[in-house]
């Protein structure tokens, strides 16, 4: 429940705060910060933000990635959550065929970003 609590409370944080706009304390990437290139998650934030207020085309342009494996994420936080509910442990577990792929996928996104 605490974690269910922290992501309403950031949610309603992220909502009245635009990270398209500089002065507001949100955390910025340390992969970015170290390298000054995108990492695959990169404007994961903004992205965020701009599904809250609807606007689902300019997400699409933040994080393309990101947008299209947001139902799966948003899927496993649901069920981690009822299971929480249950009483039961809920621990998605990732083969190492699985693993490759995700892996492999985030690292050809991260490429693909910053040649671009």
């Amino acid at each position: 429940m605490a974690a269910l609590a922290a992501a309403v409370a950031a949610s309603f944080y992220l909502y009245g705060t635009d990270p398209h706009q500089s002065g507001h304390w949100l955390p910025r990437c340390p992969f970015n910060w170290l390298t000054g290139l995108l990492c695959p998650a990169c404007g994961g934030t903004r992205m965020a933000y701009d599904l809250l207020h609807g606007d689902v085309v300019r997400a699409f342009h933040e994080n393309v990635l990101l947008l299209l494996a947001s139902p799966a994420l948003l899927w496993m936080c649901g069920r981690w959550l009822v299971e929480g509910l249950r009483g039961r442990r809920w621990r998605p577990v990732l083969g190492p065929r699985a693993q490759t792929a995700v892996l492999g996928v985030a690292v050809v996104w991260a490429v693909v970003r910053n040649l671009h």
